[in-house]
């Protein structure tokens, strides 16, 4: 038994189902029942919920992979830092005017590089597993 129901709908949803209406061949009653039925459905709440958790997963992992990244990247810059001043001798003021000029010289190369690297989508981050699998490889 069918019963018949009027309701209003926003033009641009009209427009959407008599769109789809057309191109499945099918005719908007049976489009907009489908749809009450499916949002009606349990399971439609069910299937709400596992879209939600998948999602909430792959955040975790991403979330989890930019800390892994972010610890990586501190502790390599700390132990470059450590390095860096352990093995710098201080300078005396006379050469100090040329090795800060070597030293802008040297960070506009870094910077220049990193651009180029930034651009081809290439990442430290992702050569370290590399490197440290081939220096096991060749010890």
């Amino acid at each position: 038994m069918r019963d018949r129901l009027n309701l209003t709908l926003p033009v641009e949803l009209i427009g959407r189902i008599n769109e789809l209406a057309d191109r499945k061949k099918l005719p908007r009653s049976a489009i907009v029942e489908a749809a009450v039925s499916s949002f009606l459905s349990p399971d439609h709440a069910d299937a709400r919920e596992a879209a939600f958790a998948r999602r909430l997963d792959r955040l975790s992992r991403q979330i989890q992979r930019m800390e892994r990244d972010l610890g990586v990247t501190a502790e390599t810059l700390a132990l470059f830092v450590r390095f860096w001043l352990s093995i710098t001798p201080p300078l005396p003021p006379e050469a100090q005017a040329a090795a800060q000029a070597k030293g802008r010289e040297r960070f506009d190369g870094f910077v220049q590089t990193l651009g180029k690297r930034l651009q081809k989508g290439q990442s430290f981050l992702r050569e370290i597993p590399d490197d440290v699998e081939q220096r096991h490889t060749t010890e």
